[in-house]
């Protein structure tokens, strides 16, 4: 059997409670959800503070999305924590980003274990710092079997990084004999990516209002639905998550076909009137 975050589950309010019961009975929340957290800086500086400071706080962020994506039973979360072109930032900025990173997976991994979260990483794992690439494979083998919630960081990650090593990779197994170029498909180039074995984002959030994908998961996004607000990621909590994921159910996703072949396979009028009822109530909450 399954184990649950029994003890997140314990903690909600009756009103999160509430929501999370709503949400679930819409039956379309997305399976994997990514997420690009930008705006701990803009926050920080709006209040007179250093940047680092909005990096401390973006942590309490991903606690909380963490926490509720676990509750909701959402398969797959991955976080773009650290890009390839971070690198480029000031050494001191650097530095303190992969001090946090540590932190956290030192102080979360007992509670993650607990609730039965999954660690992952991808990106170019080998350019963090041997203590944060110590941790990190400390906190994957430990969580490797948990059946909840997969967590993925992408650390120093691109996805033309890893669209470029997949062709490498192809290119020396054609040369090897092991492939030929007619066996090359979406499904096994796919199989050479970092991600391989994880579904492709149903969902992709962005904050800070910025209208860009910033170099990340460039193949796995090709289907994803798209979601930005203006709220910048230390204030991202739980509310404006729900928000997003009723946004999400709201939409009609096609693949190719059309509308009326997508409306012909559901019950699409009343389930539309329901989702329009929670999502204005969640809108509401937000303001409040």
């Amino acid at each position: 059997m399954e184990r649950q975050p029994h003890q997140w589950l314990s903690e909600r309010s009756s009103e999160d409670v509430e929501c999370q019961r709503a949400l679930l009975a819409l039956e379309r929340l997305p399976r994997h959800v990514a997420i690009i957290m930008d705006g701990n800086g803009r926050w920080a500086t709006a209040r007179n503070l250093p940047r680092i400071a909005g990096h401390r706080e973006g942590i309490e962020s991903v606690r909380d999305i963490v926490k509720a994506s676990a509750e909701l039973g959402i398969g797959y979360l991955t976080l773009y924590a650290f890009s390839t072109e971070n690198w480029k930032r000031p050494e001191a900025e650097v530095s303190a980003l992969m001090r946090l990173l540590e932190y956290y997976l030192r102080a979360e991994l007992d509670e993650l274990d607990r609730n039965n979260v999954r660690i992952n990483a991808i990106g170019k794992l080998v350019a963090l710092p041997t203590r944060v690439q110590r941790i990190l494979t400390r906190a994957i083998e430990r969580t490797a079997g948990n059946t909840g919630l997969v967590l993925t960081l992408a650390l120093s990650y691109s996805g033309r990084w890893d669209i470029v090593r997949a062709v490498q990779m192809i290119a020396l197994d054609v040369r090897r004999g092991k492939l030929s170029p007619e066996d090359i498909s979406d499904e096994l180039f796919g199989s050479y990516l970092s991600t391989a074995g994880m579904p492709e984002p149903d969902l992709l959030i962005r904050t800070s209002g910025e209208l860009r994908v910033s170099n990340f998961l460039l193949w796995e996004i090709a289907y994803a639905e798209l979601y930005s607000t203006a709220t910048l990621w230390p204030d991202f909590r739980r509310q404006e998550y729900y928000h997003a994921l009723a946004n999400y159910a709201r939409r009609e996703r096609r693949f190719g076909m059309t509308s009326e072949q997508v409306s012909a396979s559901s019950n699409s009028v009343p389930y539309r009137t329901y989702i329009k009822e929670l999502f204005d109530t969640l809108v509401q909450r937000r303001k409040g």
